[in-house]
């Protein structure tokens, strides 16, 4: 009993002390614990306010920290230190410098150019970011109704990014059959030493009564590039090869090797809107000539704190399908979705 006692004694003082600095271009000055830096978004913690704040990053004149953070550029680089506002005329871009532990040389960096910042040794919780969507429709002049749900989480370790997203979409009309599309995508990236370059995983699987699919499964990897990559968003593209398993109802499984040809574009607006498209391309390499196209799709507008509108658009296309099988199955949905970090 005395060692839970003290236990509990010490979960407070293990806590980080909240004497961070945080000044803003309008002159507020804020006293708290610097979170994380993520999509132009900075989260701080006050002893005053229950949870975290979201800080527009491009709104900050200033900052600093005496705690380590791993600091990642929009040139791909990697910095572990303690941060501070280096002070310069007002005329010119705002920097960055990080200061490492034990002292070395310091690194100087644009505000703008710093993309991604995590405590250094934070734990998984706060490193990981999620989101959990569902929408309904419904028709009456055919009776028609629709059931759409979503989950995505993102875990990021230092130069790296783990990925699980996951989609359901069930549809009934009066006097036809019910139709269901069921899809799970994981996939992982990690930082090369080069500018931006990082190699890729991929695993993925995929049902869709529509095309006659009772499961289709995807893995692959290769290497890829961020053409972009700031506080604002992100466009990348990953080449390389893929073995996919394909059941068919009353068909046998068909078993392709195909080219990955994967793109991603996520853009952000401060506590406004959020854009994902993520088209992939697999042409066959021993079906030569078969070509396949996956597209995913989200919009999504905050209503309030958390909590978003989204509208999605979904697609798989197949220009060479078993003989009396559809080659496509594509739709929207709307939704709400609640977003964590």
């Amino acid at each position: 009993m005395t060692r839970f006692v003290l236990i509990l004694v010490s979960i407070p003082l293990l806590a980080r002390q909240k004497t961070d600095v945080i000044v803003m271009t309008n002159g507020d000055r804020i006293t708290c614990e610097i979170k994380q830096l993520n999509s132009g978004v900075l989260f701080a913690s006050l002893d005053y306010v229950d949870g975290t704040i979201s800080v527009n990053w491009s709104k900050v004149a200033r900052l600093q920290s005496s705690q380590l953070f791993n600091v990642e550029t929009a040139g791909g680089l990697s910095y572990s230190g303690t941060l501070k506002t280096v002070e310069g005329p007002e005329d010119q871009p705002r920097k960055i410098e990080i200061v490492p532990d034990p002292p070395g040389r310091d690194t100087v960096v644009e505000q703008s150019e710093v993309v991604l910042a995590n405590q250094y040794g934070d734990s998984v919780w706060r490193r990981l970011h999620g989101t959990f969507t569902s929408g309904f429709s419904y028709n009456k002049s055919n009776n028609t109704t629709q059931l759409n749900l979503g989950s995505n989480l993102t875990y990021l370790p230092e130069r790296a990014k783990l990925e699980l997203d996951y989609s359901s979409v069930l549809s009934s009309t009066s006097g036809t059959p019910q139709t269901t599309r069921n899809q799970v995508n994981f996939n992982a990236q990690r930082l090369l030493r080069w500018n931006n370059w990082y190699y890729a995983g991929t695993a993925g699987l995929l049902q869709s009564s529509a095309q006659g699919i009772k499961s289709q499964t995807i893995f692959g990897g290769g290497v890829g590039r961020y053409f972009w990559n700031t506080n604002s968003g992100r466009l990348g593209l990953t080449g390389g090869l893929a073995l996919q398993n394909t059941h068919y109802t009353d068909r046998p499984t068909q078993h392709d090797v195909v080219g990955l040809i994967a793109g991603e574009l996520y853009a952000f607006k401060f506590k406004k809107s959020n854009l994902v498209v993520t088209p992939v391309l697999l042409p066959s390499i021993t079906d030569r000539g078969r070509i396949r196209f996956n597209l995913n799709t989200q919009y999504k507008i905050e209503i309030i704190s958390n909590f978003w509108f989204n509208t999605t658009i979904y697609g798989n296309w197949d220009n060479r399908p078993p003989e009396g099988f559809v080659g496509s199955d594509y739709g929207t949905t709307v939704g709400i979705t609640y977003s964590f970090h």
